[in-house]
């Protein structure tokens, strides 16, 4: 039976056939989800609100017959960026008065060299080739061209050690 059949039985409040679209369709949708929020509980929450007011105006309107799959996903958006902006209208709340500032800036700073001990670290386990095209590329911010006239290395060569020193430094850094 074609999802057309289906939605003709579930407007006249056939829980079967509901029951029918909501299997045929919830992978895909719960996959169209996931992927936008990335939180299997926030998907799985929109999904069942995806459903609840696809169902809901299919009772007062006529289904559309030839992309129900893209009509729902629609439905989706929609509810996604209702969230989105409620979300931002929001914001996050803070409470000042239990913020002491000197302490704040205090953990920052604590956090900013424990954060530069790792970094150099992690830096001191690379090559030393490795380390100086990261420190003429990334730090000094010099182009592929000028590093590889001044390490004396194709920029074939230079783009192919930056990246393969970038995963190095990645791993080095996920083992931390």
């Amino acid at each position: 039976m074609t999802v057309v059949e289906e939605l003709k039985k579930a407007k006249k409040g056939d829980l079967k056939a509901i029951d029918q679209i909501c299997l045929a369709t919830w992978e895909p949708l719960y996959r169209f989800i996931y992927y936008k929020v990335q939180n299997r509980e926030e998907a799985e929450d929109i999904t069942q609100e995806t459903y609840v007011k696809t169902l809901t105006y299919l009772q007062e309107h006529q289904a559309p017959r030839d992309n129900f799959m893209g009509f729902i996903k629609t439905v989706a958006l929609n509810i996604l960026r209702d969230r989105w902006r409620q979300k931002k209208r929001r914001g996050i709340p803070v409470n000042f008065d239990g913020i002491n500032p000197q302490e704040t800036a205090g953990l920052d700073q604590q956090n900013a060299i424990a954060q530069r001990l790792q970094i150099e670290e992690a830096l001191a386990k690379l090559s030393e080739d490795q380390r100086a095209i990261l420190d003429l590329r990334i730090i000094k911010g010099y182009s592929v061209a000028e590093t590889a006239k001044l390490v004396g290395k194709t920029q074939a060569a230079v783009r192919t050690a930056q990246y393969r020193a970038l995963q190095a430094l990645a791993q080095i850094m996920d083992g931390h």
